[in-house]
């Protein structure tokens, strides 16, 4: 179970012409692993997350999911491709304000068609996985903005995505709140067994990631003596 993107390349208008936001990109994020993504802002970061959550279509190369590949799918195929294998751990929690943490979850599974039974199970074991096994019950102002994060990162979780893609999860927090937040998708990553993609503008969070690479004027690049 792997996430692959192989030379890519997108493009948006800019006036007469075309501005490139990735250039030739090429990433593979194996099961069980965390791929830290960093760069200055307008390097591109965010546009090779939303290719890889299937959000925006390349002008060019190949994104494959757990062996499928996206070329040529249409908008309901991804959705549903995107509904099985992806989950996606936005910057801000975007928690809806009537329900429960508990509820955030279970309505992941139910829009899937899931047994609602089965989802509060799931949901609470996950709430107990990030560290909130006793607040199921509290709504999101009851919530820290740390606490809301974590629920946030559980509901990615609720239908198990083969990828996990996370944007800036710490750009709201302090740091000893972010790196708790760093240190516990890395854990949920080997225990979950996703191929997980983080994108940071925080190096000093990233001493448990299995990969770093850098995003500059839309190209990827490895730094020495990083990868282990």
């Amino acid at each position: 179970m792997t996430l692959n993107l192989t030379d890519i390349t997108l493009t948006y208008p800019d006036g007469d012409g075309r501005l490139t936001a990735l250039d030739r990109v090429s990433l593979e994020a194996p099961a069980g692993t965390l791929t830290a993504v960093v760069g200055p802002s307008g390097s591109g970061k965010s546009s090779l997350l939303a290719v890889a959550a299937t959000l925006i279509t390349p002008d060019s190369g190949t994104v494959v999911i757990d062996g499928t590949s996206t070329t040529g799918m249409s908008r309901g195929k991804l959705a549903e491709l995107r509904r099985e294998k992806i989950g996606i751990v936005f910057q801000q929690p975007n928690l809806l304000p009537s329900l429960t943490a508990a509820e955030q979850l279970q309505v992941m599974a139910v829009i899937r068609g899931g047994s609602a039974r089965r989802a509060r199970g799931r949901a609470l074991d996950l709430l107990d996985a990030v560290g909130l096994g006793g607040y199921a019950d509290r709504r999101p102002h009851q919530l820290s903005g740390g606490q809301r994060q974590r629920v946030d990162i559980a509901r990615a979780l609720m239908n198990e995505p083969t990828v996990l893609l996370v944007d800036e999860p710490t750009s709201a927090l302090d740091h000893e709140r972010g790196a708790a937040v760093v240190d516990l998708l890395t854990r949920l990553t080997r225990e979950q067994d996703t191929a997980t993609v983080l994108v940071t503008h925080d190096r000093s969070l990233l001493t448990g990631a299995d990969h770093l690479v850098e995003v500059h004027d839309g190209r990827l690049r490895t730094p020495s003596g990083v990868t282990r």
